[in-house]
């Protein structure tokens, strides 16, 4: 199983999913975790599973459908995120399956960590 990791190392308020990969490396080593930027071209697998920080939750959860988000205001091409990225590839047919763990940005490292590896142990 591939998990891709999504997350900004230079906002504190986005970096959460990459501050417990090493964590989650060590309770999983049989999971491939890859760090991904939601910018580039990647190949996507038949069911994408990945972890981001999700706004307006209070505990991780798993959303599978992209109708669970609100876009993001977008300016300019910088603005282009995560879900406009997926919604794309969904329009392309090439999105067929997703699972979002979404961590809040709120919770401490220790909180993510443990309610991340309950709702991998449970999938």
């Amino acid at each position: 199983m591939t998990i891709f990791i999504f997350g900004n190392p230079d906002l504190a308020f986005d970096s959460l999913p990459l501050r417990i990969l090493p964590g989650l490396k060590k309770r999983f080593p049989q999971v491939k975790f890859e760090v991904r930027d939601p910018n580039e071209e990647w190949d996507v697998p038949e069911e994408l599973i990945l972890i981001d920080t999700v706004f307006g939750i209070e505990r991780a959860r798993i959303f599978d459908d992209l109708k669970n988000f609100e876009n993001s205001p977008r300016v300019s091409l910088h603005d282009f995120d995560l879900l406009s990225h997926l919604r794309y590839l969904r329009k392309l047919g090439k999105l067929k399956k997703i699972k979002i763990i979404g961590v809040p940005p709120t919770i401490s490292e220790k909180e993510a960590l443990e309610q991340i590896s309950a709702i991998l142990r449970a999938s």
